[in-house]
C-alpha cells in the first residue's frame, strides 16, 4: 500500500520484497537480487522486480523513524511501476508545535471528509515521549537491581574475608611474631578481597555478554555492549570489594600474635 509523503510515496512492498534500509550499510531484505548495499546517491536498487536509482539518503527523524527505513518512490513511479492505486493510506504533516492540538483535530476531517472517524491520527511526538519515558524506567529498574546487587556482593566478600581472618588467626600471628607489620597484614587482606571482586566483576560482565548476545540472536537484533561498560563493570566491582574489605583487613592487622598463636 502506497503512502504519501509530500510529493513522494513511501512504498511499502510486499514480505517477500522486505524493505530498504538506507543507512549504515544495512541491506534490502528478501529478494536476493535486491540484497545490494545502498551507502550514496546514485546507486542502484532493485524494489517490486524492477531497478531504480537512489537520488537521495534522508537523514535520521526521531519523530518517525520509519520514514529512515524503506524506499520512498516518486508518486508518478510508484503508479505507472509499482501498482500504486493513487490513494494514500499514511499521511505524514508538519506542523508548529503549538499548532499541533488544531491539525490534529482537523486532519481526520481534512484527509477524509466522507468518514472522518476512520482516520486514526497520531503524533509521533507522543509515541517518541512513551518511548522515551519506558526506557529510562527500564534503565532505572536496571541500575536498581544492579546496586542491589553490589551490595549482596560486597556483604558476600565482607562476610568471607572476617570468616577468612577467623581461620587463618593461626597464620596472621605467625607472620606478626615473625616481624610482619599490622599494615602488611592489612594489606594482603585487603588485596585478597580487591581480587575476589576483580574476578567477580570479569565473570559477571562475561556471562552477561553471552546473555545479551545470545538473546539478539536468538530474536535476529543485532547486539553490541558499550565500550564504557566493559570497563566499568569491574571497575566498581572493585571499588566495591575495596570497600567490604577495609573492615575484615583492619580486623586482621589488629589481631595480636600471642592470642592468635595461642587459639590456633
Amino acid at each position: 500500500m502506497p503512502h504519501r509523503v509530500g510529493q513522494q510515496v513511501q512504498c511499502d512492498l510486499p514480505q517477500q520484497r522486505g524493505v530498504a534500509r538506507y543507512r549504515g550499510g544495512r541491506w534490502i531484505g528478501g529478494d536476493p537480487d535486491a540484497r545490494r548495499g545502498v551507502t550514496a546517491p546514485g546507486e542502484r536498487v532493485r524494489l517490486g522486480g524492477q531497478w531504480f536509482v537512489v537520488t537521495g539518503i534522508l537523514a535520521p527523524n526521531e519523530l518517525a523513524p520509519e520514514l529512515g527505513t524503506a524506499a520512498r518512490v516518486g508518486w508518478p513511479q510508484a503508479t505507472a511501476r509499482l501498482g500504486a492505486d493513487g490513494t494514500a493510506a499514511m499521511v505524514y504533516l508538519r506542523a508548529h508545535p503549538e499548532r499541533v492540538p488544531d491539525v490534529q483535530t482537523v486532519a481526520g476531517a481534512t484527509a477524509d471528509p466522507g468518514n472522518p472517524s476512520t482516520v486514526a491520527v497520531s503524533r509521533p511526538s507522543d509515541l517518541y515521549t512513551a518511548r522515551a519515558e519506558t526506557k529510562n524506567s527500564l534503565t532505572g529498574l536496571v541500575l536498581a537491581l544492579a546496586t542491589v546487587a553490589l551490595l549482596v556482593g560486597g556483604v558476600g566478600i565482607a562476610n568471607t574475608m572476617v570468616v577468612g581472618v577467623m581461620e587463618r588467626r593461626g597464620e596472621v600471628g605467625l607472620r606478626r611474631a615473625l616481624g610482619a607489620r599490622g599494615g602488611q597484614i592489612a594489606v594482603q587482606f585487603l588485596i585478597e578481597a580487591v581480587l575476589m571482586g576483580l574476578i567477580g566483576g570479569v565473570g559477571g560482565l562475561f556471562l552477561g555478554g553471552l546473555a545479551v548476545y545470545g538473546y539478539a540472536l536468538a530474536q535476529g537484533w543485532p547486539a553490541s555492549i558499550p565500550l564504557y561498560t566493559v570497563l566499568a563493570g569491574p571497575l566498581v566491582s572493585v571499588l566495591v570489594a575495596a570497600v567490604a574489605g577495609i573492615y575484615p583487613a583492619l580486623r586482621a592487622a589488629r589481631v595480636s600474635p600471642t592470642d592468635a598463636l595461642r587459639s590456633a
